[in-house]
Formats: C-alpha cells, sequence, structure tokens
C-alpha cells in the first residue's frame, strides 16, 4: 500500500542526498509497484514515487524521503 496517493504534494526531507533536492516540494506524479531492471536495484526495499518539482524536473523516490505537504 501506497504512502501517498498521486497529485499529493510531498516535501523531501532536509535530510535526503543533494541529488533529490532536500527541502523541495513536488507533486506526486507515479507510484512504482513493480521493479524491473537494474536501475531500482540501488533502491531500498519499500514504496517508490516518481515526483515532479514546481520547475517541471521528475524523479524517482523511496518513500523513506518524503512527508507530505498540509
Amino acid at each position: 500500500m501506497s504512502s501517498f496517493e498521486l497529485d499529493r504534494t510531498v516535501r523531501v526531507l532536509e535530510w535526503a542526498p543533494q541529488q533529490y533536492r532536500p527541502g523541495a516540494k513536488a507533486s506526486v506524479i507515479g507510484i512504482i509497484t513493480v521493479r524491473r531492471g537494474k536501475y531500482f536495484e540501488s533502491f531500498p526495499p519499500g514504496m517508490l514515487y516518481t515526483i515532479e518539482f514546481e520547475d517541471g524536473e521528475a524523479i524517482d523516490i523511496h518513500e523513506s524521503l518524503l512527508e507530505a505537504v498540509e
């Protein structure tokens, strides 16, 4: 079960690695439920999300690096 729904506004936690843009707000645009291929081996077990930042850049990120924005 996913922690965040599509279109949910989230914030990358302040202690996240720099490549994830700590402190930045984004919208959830995808929920990754099936992991196939070497790309996904770098992520720990758990839910992955595709998020889009306000400038249009999108990344995949683990749920442990996100918090909900009210």
